[in-house]
């Protein structure tokens, strides 16, 4: 009745609980809320300058303001991005989930290799892709001329947004492939064995057993997906640094509040934080939703 003693070791677990829940208030919770308070000010972070609250003009500046168009366009990247980030991303993750989970010769050399491009990190698979993609000397650009075609790559208007899009779905796709073959590997084997003789076999075995089955790792990678590349700016930058139409909210986010602190904006920085906060919650909440009545409907 009293695995920690009687008296006051009794409260030793809530002490224990203390410590975390101070780091979770210290390092999350109260930048969270002090974002949301800079949202309503005119901040700008510069040492003795005095702020003052504005209310919601930062937020009309996002939408109603000379650069409306640019700002409007990173909004329409940002979901453009996530859209076909969660749909290729997990796509071809289950694949070649399903392909590798078939036992293959050498399966944990190619597990390895798919999930490596998770481990290098954003700064080295971004600073390769930029090798790579160099339209002068770069390997893909010598391999585009042996079919006599010819890009720009990320200097390219039209196909640099579609390049990063590319960058993030080999960067992460390992992640959700090893998500899905945990799932994959969690079905019972006699299902398959019963539905053999009932004659479901190939895509049938797929469709009635397999993808019901693992729906809780679809709603897991889709939700991770989802939030993930909504909030991606990191390779962005390093690749093309917005340019190139390929400018996002997260990114815009970023440049207000860091890039240049001889014009830092933490208000309009902040309010596009919490516009971004808003989409992200949004999509999650509902993707849930959906996700979650589906596993229940299966």
């Amino acid at each position: 009745m009293y695995p920690f003693g009687r008296g006051i070791a009794r409260h030793l677990p809530l002490a224990l609980l203390m410590i975390p829940l101070l780091l979770y208030v210290v390092f999350a919770f109260g930048p969270s809320m002090a974002t949301v308070f800079f949202s309503f000010t005119d901040a700008t972070g510069i040492p003795g300058v005095r702020w003052h609250f504005v209310g919601f003009d930062n937020y009309r500046k996002l939408l109603f303001s000379s650069d409306q168009a640019e700002r409007l366009r990173s909004i329409r990247n940002s979901l453009e991005f996530a859209f076909l980030v969660v749909v290729i991303q997990n796509a071809i993750g289950l694949f070649m989930a399903v392909l590798l989970n078939r036992k293959l010769k050498g399966d944990a050399f190619y597990r390895a290799t798919f999930f490596l491009p998770v481990v290098l990190g954003v700064t080295v698979s971004g600073l390769v892709w930029r090798m790579m993609l160099n339209p002068m000397s770069g390997p893909m650009g010598e391999l585009f001329k042996l079919f006599g075609a010819r890009s720009n790559f990320l200097s390219s208007y039209d196909a640099a947004f579609y390049w990063i899009i590319f960058v993030q779905i080999w960067m992460y796709m390992g992640y959700s492939m090893t998500i899905f073959i945990a799932g994959l590997q969690s079905i019972p084997r006699d299902l398959y064995d019963s539905g053999h003789i009932d004659g479901a076999s190939g895509w049938k075995a797929f469709r009635y057993i397999t993808f019901p089955m693992i729906a809780p790792a679809v709603t897991v990678n889709t939700l991770l997906s989802i939030i993930g590349a909504l909030q991606t700016f990191d390779i962005i930058y390093v690749l093309t640094n917005g340019g190139f139409n390929t400018r996002t909210l997260a990114l815009d986010v970023y440049r207000d509040a860091i890039a240049n602190n001889t014009t830092a904006d933490y208000g309009l920085a902040s309010a596009g934080a919490m516009v971004l906060f808003l989409f992200v919650f949004v999509f999650t909440v509902v993707f849930m939703y959906l996700l979650r009545r589906r596993e229940v409907d299966l």
